[in-house]
């Protein structure tokens, strides 16, 4: 047995964790692209004590962590990821606070609820102010560290703190202004693990909220491969323009490389076809950046987040 397997079974077997825990489970499993080699242990803690003493306990054996969120903005490496994944998809719930009142509403949000749980809850409710985030797969935590963002709506916009815990277990909560947010970016830092956020959303309508959704839902249906298994948009926008028009323009739409495909609906989409490996989508990636380097004289940067063995 591997002293990593053996630390861990023991917190389990101790009852210091509640939660799942997984050996050598393939990431190909876990992510919105279906690629990805094994994990070398994948652990579903239900609470902060679990997941403190999880981390505790690979720090101990100095153990690699890496976390999972979602999976949906996800490229892993076909030799799978090496010490171990969480994901905090146990995390759930949404409370108001006791900041909310008639005209404004704070949402204490877990990091696990999935962005599409969050916004029919905030629609039922009356809290208007994420509608243009409708159709954005994947979990809150991991929309907050993306500062993930739609038709000029990001996650910064409504954020009002975030909580968070470090590689030592310790708790503690970051204001909005002490966090510099930028594109697709919270500059969290990647020793950090986002518990929870308080967001703040203004008081209106429930149908005007629900029909404001549906139209933003709408249009990324009429230009987006929704039910495709994708990473969601695979490079940054370029500033002032998009990275699909670029890509389009380029001539790679339609592109293919093994099973990967640049979407014939969303340039900025490449697309699992059935047997896509990471090596496949790297490649695609690198080819596409140099016909739109040598096209437009634009150096596309990754959106997506490559981890894993070999990357």
């Amino acid at each position: 047995m591997r002293v990593m397997d053996k630390e861990l079974k023991g917190i389990f077997e101790k009852g210091l964790f509640k939660g799942e825990m997984k050996f050598d489970e393939l990431m190909s499993e876990h992510t919105s692209l279906r690629i990805g080699g094994p994990a070398e242990v994948l652990v579903f803690p239900e609470d902060p004590v679990s997941l403190r003493n999880v981390l505790r306990a690979a720090k101990k054996e100095n153990i690699p962590v890496a976390m999972l969120g979602g999976g949906t903005n996800l490229l892993v490496s076909d030799k799978g990821i090496e010490g171990v994944v969480i994901s905090l998809k146990a995390f759930r719930g949404i409370e108001f606070t006791r900041e909310s009142n008639d005209r404004e509403a704070v949402l204490y949000v877990a990091a696990g609820v999935p962005l599409a749980v969050l916004l029919s809850f905030a629609q039922k409710n009356g809290c208007a102010g994420i509608e243009a985030l409708a159709g954005i797969p994947g979990y809150f935590g991991g929309a907050v560290f993306m500062n993930a963002g739609s038709f000029g709506t990001e996650i910064k916009d409504v954020l009002v703190s975030v909580a968070v815990m470090d590689m030592n277990g310790k708790i503690s909560i970051l204001e909005k202004d002490k966090l510099n947010f930028s594109y697709r970016s919270s500059n969290i830092s990647d020793g950090l693990i986002i518990l929870s956020a308080n967001i703040l959303l203004k008081r209106d309508n429930p149908d005007d909220i629900s029909r404001r959704m549906k139209d933003f839902l709408n249009k990324k249906r009429n230009t987006q491969p929704l039910g495709e298994p994708s990473a969601g948009c695979v490079f940054k926008n370029p500033e002032g323009d998009a990275a699909g028009r670029l890509i389009d323009a380029a001539g790679c739409k339609g592109m293919k490389n093994g099973d990967v495909e640049v979407s014939a609906a969303h340039a900025n989409y490449f697309i699992n076809k059935g047997n896509a490996t990471c090596r496949d989508f790297i490649a695609l990636m690198e080819t596409v950046k140099a016909k739109v380097k040598e096209h437009s004289g634009v150096a596309l940067e990754p959106e997506i987040k490559i981890i894993g063995k070999g990357i």
